[in-house]
């Protein structure tokens, strides 16, 4: 009778969700903190690079446009690389390149090689964020996406905001060619680790069965393999026909127009328009990126708090961006004060904005098809870096005319309330496409 009972009482022993996926969200983090630590490490080093190559101002100006450029082509072949060769294979090579000539900048002796280094960082880059989208659509339930798209975003701000004065001490210590060469060791040493730790969810040796099935059941792509498949051009063009995708490419652009902004002509801005002494404006200059960590933390706690609350997906997904994308128009209040706190005020808020609208990421991996998650991730940031080109030079050219920064900040926040638009009028239910 003893052991009938023992028989009857018998409960199958469910182990405890192990937490693996925050082991690859770590990584991320810190991979693209050291991708914008390699894409700023050349505005540091340029004043010195300046004098001692003999380079000219527009020559110069020539070593800054590369990487964009081939960065942003490199975008949609890159998604198919990622969706063809996989996230391990493709994201750790594209590391390693990036690294390996990151540090050979160091070595450059006339404007060609460095020019040609630049070419080649950004080829090597371009897959960078389509991966990032890709693993965490793999690794995380549609509850925790915002959250992990928010954290590996943070990434970026960490690598521009907190790297930057140690990368100006080793130029101060030492020379500008040691500020390529940390920037680069730091990166092949992260290669090694990556090729270590990461595998798809179902290959990873440290996630149990529970925290699969925990996964799986949020939404989680947990089967999409290492490679999937033959992707053509074709699925590319077939990309394009949905309303939904192309609502997110146009916010995507209106998200990245403001960070480029503050990337390329903040500085200026400060110094010319609302004429803060230069020393000012180096301090400055590091609150926006300061402002706008905390805001992509805050956009991806709120997104995913919504979720667990029980909000639909469609509602908890775009409303921390479009709520983003409109309060970063109140950049155009900067043009009716000279007030230097004011003016860092209004710039600061709408760069936390900006950073919050910046989870836009998490709707993409809420809608891409599952066969073509790389390449969709490879399309949305190929509209993304297209601002990187164009505002830029948009404002280039209204301050030339006009011979004032107040049209050009009216641009970009006419270009935020635009991106706030598409989401709500074009993008549409945020549910998963299935290609037809």
């Amino acid at each position: 009778m003893k052991n009938e009972t023992e028989l009857t009482d018998f409960r199958p022993v469910r182990n405890k969700p192990t937490r693996a996926r925050y082991v690859i969200l770590i990584l991320l983090f810190f991979i693209t903190a050291i991708n914008y630590i390699d894409r700023a490490s050349v505005s540091i080093a340029a004043p010195s690079i300046q004098t001692s190559l003999n380079i000219s101002p527009a020559l110069l100006g020539v070593v800054f446009s590369a990487f964009s450029w081939t960065y942003t082509g490199m975008q949609i072949p890159g998604g198919l690389i990622l969706d063809k060769f996989g996230s391990k294979r493709t994201y750790g090579v594209s590391l390693f390149v990036w690294s390996v000539f990151t540090g050979v900048q160091a070595f450059a002796a006339s404007f060609g090689f460095l020019f040609g280094c630049r070419l080649i960082i950004g080829l090597a880059e371009s897959p960078a964020f389509p991966a990032n989208n890709r693993i965490v659509t793999t690794w995380f339930p549609r509850r925790e996406r915002a959250f992990a798209t928010g954290v590996y975003t943070a990434g970026e701000y960490v690598g521009l905001a907190f790297a930057t004065p140690v990368l100006f001490w080793v130029l101060t210590a030492f020379d500008w060619r040691a500020v390529f060469i940390s920037s680069g060791l730091l990166g092949l040493v992260f290669s090694v680790f990556w090729f270590k730790m990461y595998q798809e969810p179902n290959r990873y040796r440290k996630v149990n069965r529970e925290e699969l099935e925990y996964i799986k059941e949020g939404g989680g792509l947990t089967e999409v393999s290492e490679s999937a498949g033959r992707i053509t051009w074709r699925d590319f063009v077939q990309l394009l026909k949905y309303r939904k995708l192309v609502g997110l490419y146009i916010g995507q652009f209106a998200v990245a127009s403001t960070l480029f902004f503050f990337l390329t002509w903040f500085p200026t801005y400060l110094a010319e328009a609302k004429h803060m002494a230069f020393l000012k404006v180096g301090f400055a200059a590091s609150i926006p990126y300061i402002a706008a960590f905390f805001g992509v933390l805050f956009g991806g706690f709120w997104s995913d708090g919504m979720m667990k609350r029980g909000v639909s997906v469609n509602v908890a997904r775009k409303t921390p961006v479009i709520l983003g994308l409109l309060l970063t128009g109140s950049i155009v209040l900067a043009n009716v004060t000279d007030s230097s706190p004011a003016v860092l005020a209004i710039l600061s808020i709408a760069s936390f904005a900006q950073g919050m609208s910046n989870i836009s990421w998490t709707m993409l991996s809420e809608v891409a098809p599952s066969e073509t998650i790389g390449l969709a991730g490879g399309v949305f940031n190929f509209f993304a870096n297209m601002a990187g080109i164009i505002t830029p030079l948009i404002i280039g050219f209204i301050v030339s005319a006009t011979g004032s920064y107040n049209g050009a900040i009216l641009f970009v926040g006419a270009v935020a309330f635009i991106g706030a638009f598409s989401y709500i009028f074009i993008v549409g239910k945020v549910e998963r496409i299935t290609l037809r």
